[in-house]
């Protein structure tokens, strides 16, 4: 099943790999290294290697055994994955392709992963299915509804290599190659999941923070279009009361705000920014920008001056700059200027005007 929703979906890679032409075949890569922080002392003992040959997943486990082993089995590990299209991961930006570069050039040997795309999972995660724990094995129960039992610690895994080191026992290593395997296998689930929706397009959402990231990510490819429509679905599938507090809410409304405003679509994002107003305990910040832009349609476009002027005094708070507060004030003072040639311009009071 994820070998055919990965293959149908490969087209929409890049998306998630900076740009890069990502393509299959995809190798997931993972490491288990003698230490938890890297650094010069840390060496990856194990290094986990897995793709779809079809629809099956094949998975090649390299370990070092003694560290005099370490050229052969990153020379191994080369030309294995000289195959690759690109490369995933989970944090191997960070870690896994650093950790493995730092080896390849101590052994004077050529970094395979220099000029190969990557997508690394641990980023579109977090903005995709946020949760207080956002790590692999927390994604593997709550998005394929797989529970381990008996795993392995991540603390106990560089004990469990030097035991093997010492003794030449494979028990203790046994449970990190199986650990490793579940990784590779839950990284590749994942994936699919996350190329397939981008395929499928914002129905396919299940809740309103995948909707809302899908969005971001069209906005950043210029699919202003699919943008749009996902930041609809997320505001469609929010189970918040309106007026609620709402963090993917605010963010959704105020991105579909700016995504009208792009397309020139100007009420409907005025739409927007007034829901917006309307979220109690909205963040100061998303709140000013909502009445600035709504005092500037109100000026220019319903030439509504009082309304206006109503909205731009709401901007000024404590903490704005010197800048922003000299051009809400000039701002009021152009609209002062309007509204004094209107009879009704003494009802407004001194607070209301911002003195």
């Amino acid at each position: 099943m994820f070998a055919g929703r990965l293959h149908a979906a490969s087209a929409e890679a890049p998306f998630f790999a900076r740009g890069a032409p990502a393509r299959p075949p995809f190798v997931f890569i993972d490491l288990e290294t003698t230490g938890l922080n890297g650094g010069a002392g840390t060496h990856a003992f194990l290094v986990g290697c897995a793709w779809f040959d079809d629809d099956r997943f094949v998975t090649r486990q390299y370990v070092m055994a003694r560290h005099a082993d370490e050229r052969k089995m990153l020379e191994t590990v080369a030309r294995e994955c000289a195959h690759a299209g690109a490369f995933v991961s989970f944090n191997g930006r960070s870690f896994d392709a650093p950790m493995l570069e730092t080896r390849y050039l101590f052994h004077r040997l050529e970094w395979f992963g220099g000029d190969k795309p990557h997508v690394d999972m641990l980023h579109p995660a977090r903005q995709f299915w946020k949760r207080d724990d956002c790590s692999l094995q927390a994604l593997e129960r709550q998005l394929v509804g797989y529970r381990r039992r008996g795993d392995v610690a991540g603390f106990d895994v560089p004990a469990r290599y030097f035991q093997f080191v010492r003794s030449g026992d494979p028990e203790p290593i046994c449970q990190v190659l199986e650990h490793n395997r579940l990784d590779l296998l839950t990284l590749a689930a994942l994936t699919s999941r996350l190329f397939d929706l981008a395929r499928t397009g914002p129905d396919a959402a299940r809740d309103s923070r995948e909707a809302l990231a899908l969005g971001h990510v069209f906005m950043r490819a210029g699919l202003e279009h699919k943008a749009r429509a996902a930041f609809e679905r997320s505001l469609a599938l929010s189970r918040a009361p309106n007026g609620a507090f709402d963090a993917v809410k605010i963010d959704a409304l105020r991105s579909l705000a700016l995504a009208w405003r792009r397309a020139r679509e100007f009420n409907r994002a005025a739409e927007c920014w007034r829901d917006l107003l309307g979220i109690r305990g909205c963040p100061p910040a998303v709140a000013g920008e909502a009445a600035e832009a709504l005092a500037i349609h109100n000026e220019h476009r319903l030439r509504d001056f009082r309304e206006a002027h109503r909205l731009a005094a709401s901007t000024l708070r404590p903490g704005l700059t010197e800048r922003r507060t000299d051009a809400v004030k000039w701002r009021l003072n152009r609209l002062e200027r309007r509204l004094a040639e209107q009879p009704s311009f003494g009802l407004l009071d001194q607070e209301t005007c911002g003195t």
